[in-house]
């Protein structure tokens, strides 16, 4: 297979947005002070990892009962007190990390530069096995006990015995000539595995067999050049209440019938962050250009957006408790009423940019930035 120009995505979001039809630049939007601050942030634990190195992959926070799991790209991978962040185990594979980790059974998975998935014993770090695939693992893997499932830069999809690392089937499609340095992850839904695919299409495969299900088109390529035709599905599928949302770099947001891939609805939303679903019916999502959007999640018609935010290279959204929390590429972490979008409270809690996926377990927020700060934040409503 030919292998495809990759460019990443946050430099590539920020060329573009260097420039509008005018000439005029867009600078990220300078923070205005919040009228009313209904909410605080206070860190309850916070660590300081390896960090990225400044690399795009699928670094990820894995939160359990147990243990909060992370990795860096030094090849440490860590299980932390949930309560303190204290080590329990800090394993060091040696090798070149990019992506997970992801908790599975009694496992601890995490992929590299040099297509290897490594699998570590829950339990004290020590490895169990390691399986070569064909190319980069940039996206966290996936697994459901029986099963892990891995994604590589060159279009395939392994699954892997969780036993000994042994494959059990591969999937593959072509990837377009240019793509952005990025992967959806795998999403386990059942029987089914969800695969968001460069080409702008999002695929069910059998976890058990490989089989396509169905497959959907997220969004078509469009326009002149290249930069203009991506359409990479690089934002994780969201699957929840009998739906599932999908959304592309090429500006389309879908909800999605799990069990035959029909389209219920669609609107043009540009993503390659994503979204989580928020109260009772509310889907929030950060576009391209810094914009948070809040959807009615069973029809897709837009409830509010939030644009002060803009050209601030956004995290996914994540909903703690009464508020929705985005964190922007100054490590600043804001929070918005569900109701409209305003902005209700602010935290400098990190440094740098926040890629990996907000997570929010028991009314706590835990967010890692690309320099390796790992923070926990609890919230207090004020006044």
């Amino acid at each position: 297979m030919k292998q495809a120009l990759v460019i990443a995505a946050t430099a590539m979001v920020f060329a573009l947005a260097g420039c509008t039809s005018k000439g005029k630049t867009r600078e990220p939007a300078d923070l205005q002070s919040i009228d009313k601050v209904k909410v605080k942030a206070s860190v309850v634990w916070k660590r300081s990892l390896g960090g990225s190195n400044g690399l795009l992959g699928g670094f990820e926070i894995d939160v359990q009962d147990d243990a909060v799991f992370a990795a860096d790209a030094d090849g440490d991978v860590y299980a932390l007190e949930t309560e303190t962040g204290k080590t329990i185990w800090q394993a060091e594979t040696g090798e070149r990390v990019i992506s997970g980790p992801a908790s599975s059974g009694n496992l601890v998975l995490v992929g590299t530069r040099d297509a290897e998935i490594i699998a570590l014993s829950r339990a004290d770090g020590s490895e169990v096995w390691r399986s070569q695939l064909s190319s980069e693992v940039l996206a966290s893997p996936a697994g459901d006990g029986d099963t892990v499932i891995a994604r590589t830069i060159d279009g395939r999809v392994f699954a892997l015995s969780a036993a000994d690392g042994t494959r059990l089937w591969t999937f593959d499609r072509s990837v377009p000539s240019l793509t952005l340095r990025g992967l959806s992850r795998p999403v386990m839904v059942g029987p089914a595995v969800l695969v968001g695919l460069d080409g702008g299409r999002l695929v069910a495969l059998r976890v058990d067999t490989g089989e396509v299900l169905w497959e959907q088109v997220v969004a078509s390529p469009t326009g002149r050049s290249e930069l203009e035709r991506l359409v990479d599905v690089d934002a994780d599928p969201i699957a929840v209440g009998g739906g599932v949302f999908a959304l592309s770099y090429g500006g389309e947001l879908l909800l999605i019938d799990p069990s035959s891939g029909d389209s219920r609805w669609d609107r043009s939303i540009r993503s390659y962050t994503g979204g989580s679903i928020f109260g009772t019916r509310g889907l929030a999502v950060s576009d391209a250009d810094g914009v948070v959007w809040a959807l009615d999640a069973e029809s897709g018609a837009a409830v509010w957006k939030q644009e002060e935010l803009q050209y601030r290279m956004l995290s996914q959204p994540a909903a703690i408790g009464d508020y929705i929390a985005v964190a922007d590429y100054k490590g600043y972490i804001h929070f918005l009423s569900p109701g409209d979008g305003r902005i209700v409270g602010r935290s400098h809690a990190l440094s740098d940019p926040v890629q990996a996926a907000p997570v929010v377990v028991k009314d706590r927020l835990y967010m890692l930035d690309i320099d390796g700060h790992l923070v926990v934040l609890e919230l207090k409503e004020v006044g």
